[in-house]
C-alpha cells in the first residue's frame, strides 16, 4: 500500500507544486480536493460487495474506492457543465457573475483532477472520462444556465450527503464533509443568483434543518439525463 507522501509524490502535489499551481482565488477548491488525496490510500483498504443493483456498464468498484469513483463521476459531469459555461457566457452575464461562475467551475475541475489523481496514485483505476450530453441545455440562456446549475449542485449536495453512510474510513469521511460545504456554498450562491433568499428554501431544508440526502440510483436516475456513459453501480457499499 503506498504511503501518504508516495502518494502526493506520484501526483505531482508536493506543497511546493501546489503552491506554484494554485492561485488564492482557487484554493477552496484544492483544498477539499487535496485533502482527499491525503487519505485515499487508507480508503483502499477494504472492499465490500453488495447483493442488489446488476446493472451492466462501467463498474465504479467496492467499498471506498468505489465511493471515491462514485464522487469523481459527479465532479466530472460538474467540470464539464461549467467549463462549458465559462468558455462561452450567456449574453447578458454580468461581471460579477462571471466572476462567480469562473470561481466554481475552478473548484470543481480541481475537485475531479484531484479525484483522478488519488485514485490512480493509490493504485486503483479512476472510471473513465465521462461522455456527457448537455444538448437539452441552452448555453446562451442565463435561466436555462443557471437552471441546470441549480439542480446541479443541489444534486451534488444530495449525493455527498446520501455517501456518508457508506464510507468506511472515517479520515475520508472527514473530508468528504468538508467537500459537500463547498458544493453547498455554491448551491446557495446559484440559488440567490436565480431567487434572492432562496438560498435554504424548504425544498432542500427540511422542517428539521437537515438537507436532502439521495442514493446513489437516485442520483444516477437524475444524472443520467446528461451522462452517456453507462455506468453500474452494482458493487458499491449499501449501509
Amino acid at each position: 500500500m503506498p504511503t501518504k507522501n508516495t502518494v502526493l509524490q506520484s501526483a505531482g502535489l508536493t506543497d511546493a507544486g501546489i503552491a506554484q499551481s494554485v492561485s488564492r482565488r482557487k484554493f477552496f477548491g484544492y483544498l477539499g480536493a487535496t485533502s482527499a488525496i491525503l487519505v485515499t490510500a487508507a480508503s483502499c483498504k477494504k472492499d465490500d460487495t453488495p447483493d442488489g443493483n446488476t446493472d451492466d456498464g462501467v463498474d465504479l468498484g467496492s467499498g471506498d474506492v468505489g465511493v471515491l469513483n462514485y464522487a469523481y463521476a459527479l465532479e466530472q459531469l460538474e467540470a464539464a457543465f461549467y467549463i462549458k459555461v465559462v468558455d462561452s457566457f450567456y449574453g447578458n452575464a454580468n461581471d460579477l457573475e462571471k466572476g462567480y461562475l469562473t470561481d466554481i467551475r475552478d473548484h470543481e475541475v480541481a475537485h475531479r483532477n484531484f479525484f483522478k489523481a488519488a485514485i490512480t496514485a493509490a493504485g486503483a483505476t479512476p472510471l473513465q472520462d465521462l461522455e456527457v450530453d448537455f444538448s437539452s441545455i441552452d448555453f446562451t440562456s442565463r435561466d436555462s444556465v443557471l437552471g441546470t446549475a441549480k439542480a446541479f449542485e443541489d444534486l451534488g449536495v444530495s449525493a455527498y450527503n446520501g455517501a456518508g453512510k457508506l464510507i468506511t474510513t472515517g479520515a475520508y469521511l472527514t473530508i468528504a464533509g468538508k467537500i459537500v460545504s463547498v458544493e453547498a456554498r455554491h448551491a446557495a450562491l446559484i440559488r440567490d443568483l436565480i431567487s434572492n433568499g432562496t438560498f435554504a428554501d424548504n425544498t432542500v431544508v427540511d422542517a428539521m434543518g437537515l438537507d436532502m440526502a439521495r442514493t446513489p440510483a437516485e442520483v444516477f436516475a437524475i444524472a443520467g439525463t446528461y451522462v452517456k456513459t453507462k455506468i453500474s453501480i452494482k458493487n458499491l457499499p449499501t449501509s
